[in-house]
């Protein structure tokens, strides 16, 4: 990756629904522009983000999506509400970010979730988007999520026990991300913890790969906790809000952007079917499967983005 950069301007913008969105931008003012969505839903942009382009030839804009990172308000805070924190507001937003930074067209790059929110954003706006590029890369189906939540328990049948016990009784069998949700808005705090301790615990049972997995620093934090929790189990229970547009279905509306998928060919959290079935749906795309890598970033799956930024900074007709 690029060396680590500090944002030369950054601001919020109020997006509406009592919502402002964090934004910073990153590299040349006048160069190549390049959005990049986030994960989670929920994690926030990170600033390693900006290190996948050149900052010499790129202008990078990280965002906070809504209820995450420096946005307001926060998911963290109960009485936050959810209701105006979907994929179709998020997608408005990008939107709302690109015409206050007078872009054309930019490249989008997503990684995990981002991944699913840069393919529905590139279908509603296509002539908004100059290239893509995704990181560990899924279509949020209700399949993908049951994996997730339910699949992945035959890798780790202690971790997915815990998890599935911390879910009411009741609502065991069925959609987990839904059983969390409820208790995630529960009113008693204690069980609002709990349920936000349990779902992190599982997110990280599920990205250990090999003898140097080391725990996230951030799920320390229990309003960092509860505030991704909470966005993601409102997000999977609801599909994303895209069973009635779903992305495999609708590939034909970006059929002519260039981009490239870059996935780790043993992720387990994220099944290198996906990214084949959005590569065979996808003319000008290229899947780049790393062998040996999981769904968190490593060495050579770092070099394969930065490989297709670096592909697409040269042959932009701005360089």
């Amino acid at each position: 990756m690029y060396p680590p950069s500090e944002p030369y301007d950054q601001g919020a913008l109020d997006v509406g629904d009592g919502n402002t969105i964090a934004w910073r931008l990153h590299g040349n003012p006048d160069g190549k522009p390049a959005v990049a969505l986030h994960g989670g839903p929920g994690s926030g942009a990170a600033p390693w983000y900006a290190r996948m382009f050149d900052p010499a030839k790129y202008r990078i804009l990280l965002f906070d999506q809504r209820g995450a990172g420096e946005s307001t308000p926060s998911a963290a805070d109960y009485e936050t509400d959810m209701s105006v924190n979907t994929t179709d507001h998020v997608v408005a937003d990008i939107e709302r970010l690109r015409k206050l930074f007078d872009v054309e067209a930019w490249l989008v790059f997503g990684a995990s979730w981002g991944s699913a929110l840069a393919l529905t954003y590139a279908q509603r706006h296509p002539d908004a988007v100059s290239e893509i590029v995704l990181f560990g890369a899924g279509t949020n189906r209700r399949s993908e999520v049951e994996w997730m939540t339910r699949g992945l328990g035959r890798f780790f049948p202690e971790a997915w026990e815990r998890f599935r016990d911390g879910a009411p009784e009741k609502l065991r069998d069925g959609d987990l991300s839904a059983a969390y949700n409820v208790l995630l808005e529960d009113p008693d705090p204690v069980v609002r913890e709990a349920a936000a301790r349990r779902w992190c615990d599982w997110e990280e049972a599920i990205v250990q790969m090999g003898d140097e997995f080391k725990p996230n620093p951030r799920f320390a934090d229990p309003r960092f906790r509860y505030g991704f929790a909470r966005t993601v189990t409102h997000y999977w229970r609801h599909g994303a809000w895209l069973d009635d547009r779903p992305i495999l279905s609708n590939m034909d509306l970006i059929k002519d952007i260039p981009g490239v998928i870059v996935h780790g060919a043993l992720d387990l959290q994220g099944p290198l079917r996906t990214p084949w079935e959005v590569d065979r749906a996808w003319p000008a795309g290229r899947l780049d499967a790393i062998g040996g890598g999981g769904h968190c970033a490593g060495d050579n799956m770092d070099a394969a983005v930065v490989a297709a930024t670096d592909a697409f900074a040269r042959s932009s007709k701005m360089d």
